[in-house]
């Protein structure tokens, strides 16, 4: 006779219906109403000049997001109606919410689930993180419980509370996807995004995120689309972000982001071959701005950030998202990899706004074979004198593995391995020495940029 074992009790899921019956009065709903400059559309053959209608709920999203629907003519002001979300963290009316939701606002008006209806004040507003901080006059309002990003952990579920398309708290769920992701934005990385699968819409936009325990962990801020609608990608912000920010914007302060100077690139194991690095990780300091924080820390091109604070680099996107919730002034801890040998820098950090952080556009170079395959000539002393370079040798031709990874005739060749290089000869030594890839520092234009070469 066999004995049948009863199945082990499965993770209860959780009480969502709790959750929103708690907080989802928390959430609130805004509309916005202002002018914005629209680009006028140029119309083809055959077709008509009309533009998307602005009242269109779809419009606030493709002007976010850059989707096609607004053409590249003459700019013009077009009357601009929006909708997003937000949240109460105190009971005398202080909201958050996205800045993009705001943005070109004259009147911002929040409607409670209640259905009272409040103008709002737009306290301030931080296009780099993306957070808003609002304020309407009531008390007694239902507030959100706010968590701890840190304690979040990918796989939990997680439940997004707001107002798609103007449906007032609408409630969907998922799980977190990843965390720390960076996404390109024109103000720069200062988000470690949260990536999750909930379902979030435009008009989601400034609502919270909440963890199983009914605390907010983040603000609903994007969506990876091809369509305009859900595709199962969305990013929120995470919540210690939002409160650093509703902190400076509550006490009177001016919205700040801490600066080093450098221009960053990602480590592949191309680079970490290059550089003797135990892994890819890190971020590759390509240049350093004459009296930035990280030039009077003493960091040099070719140097590696390991670690900022203690905490490791993994992406090079992690810096400028570290750097993000420091404040200029702050002296930082810099853990950097320098020639084979592990150092330890400290910086007071400047203002992002001078100029933020610069991540460098990388060439990923293949899994190519060969000879380096570059003719090479040290500079003449005029241009020496034009061009501000003290030392490095002019790239007059270029094939074989250096041309497939990227490098270009004209580039001007600064380091290799994160060396100064001063003559052909050292570049020969150092290609015969490199078992599996290179590092070249090159300038092009204006810019430093390191291009790894696979060259075994």
């Amino acid at each position: 006779m066999t004995t049948q074992t009863a199945p082990s009790a499965g993770v209860a899921l959780p009480d969502f219906a709790a959750l929103t019956a708690q907080y989802g009065p928390a959430v609130v709903n805004i509309s916005v109403t202002g002018n914005v400059k629209t680009a006028q559309r140029m119309p083809q053959a055959g077709q008509g000049s009309q533009q998307m209608d602005p009242d269109d709920p779809f419009f606030q999203f493709f002007r976010r997001f850059g989707m096609p629907g607004q053409g590249g003519g003459p700019q013009q002001q077009q009357p601009m109606h929006g909708q997003g979300s937000g949240f109460i963290v105190t009971d005398d009316g202080v909201i958050l919410t996205n800045a993009h939701v705001v943005r070109d606002a004259s009147e911002v008006m929040v409607k409670l689930t209640d259905r009272r209806e409040f103008r709002a004040k737009v306290l301030g507003s931080d296009p780099a993180t993306d957070v808003a901080v609002l304020k309407i006059d009531a008390k007694n309002l239902p507030t959100v419980k706010l968590g701890n990003t840190a304690d979040l952990r990918v796989g939990e579920w997680v439940l997004a509370i707001g107002s798609p398309f103007g449906f007032e708290n609408s409630v969907s769920a998922g799980v977190v996807s990843a965390k720390g992701r960076s996404l390109p934005d024109e103000n720069g990385n200062f988000v470690p995004f949260i990536q999750t699968d909930v379902a979030v819409n435009p008009g989601n936009s400034g609502g919270p995120l909440f963890n199983s325990r009914g605390e907010v962990v983040g603000i609903n801020a994007q969506i990876y689309s091809r369509t305009g609608g859900y595709q199962g990608l969305s990013f929120a912000i995470p919540i210690d972000v939002a409160q650093r920010v509703r902190q400076q914007v509550v006490s009177g302060g001016k919205i700040q982001h801490a600066r080093l100077g450098v221009t960053i690139q990602d480590v592949n194991q191309a680079f970490a071959d290059s550089f003797k690095l135990e892994r890819p990780a890190g971020a590759l300091v390509a240049s350093v701005q004459e009296g930035s924080a990280g030039a009077k820390a003493g960091l040099k091109s070719g140097d590696v950030i390991l670690k900022f604070n203690g905490q490791p680099i993994v992406a090079s996107s992690d810096l400028p998202a570290m750097l993000g919730l420091a404040t200029p002034g702050d002296k930082a801890t810099l853990d950097i990899w320098r020639q084979g040998k592990n150092e330890q820098l400290t910086a007071k950090l400047g203002d992002a706004a001078d100029k933020g952080i610069v991540v460098a556009s990388d060439e990923q170079a293949g899994d190519t074979g060969g000879k380096l395959g570059l003719a090479l000539r040290p500079l003449q002393p005029e241009e020496k004198r034009g061009s501000g370079i003290k030392n490095g040798l002019v790239i007059e031709e270029v094939g074989g593995a250096a041309q497939r990874a990227g490098v270009q005739a004209g580039d001007v060749l600064l380091a290799i391995n994160g060396t100064p290089v001063t003559s052909v000869e050292q570049v020969r030594h150092a290609v015969a020495d490199s078992a599996k890839s290179v590092a070249l520092l090159v300038q092009r234009g204006d810019s430093k940029i390191f291009v790894p070469v696979r060259i075994g």
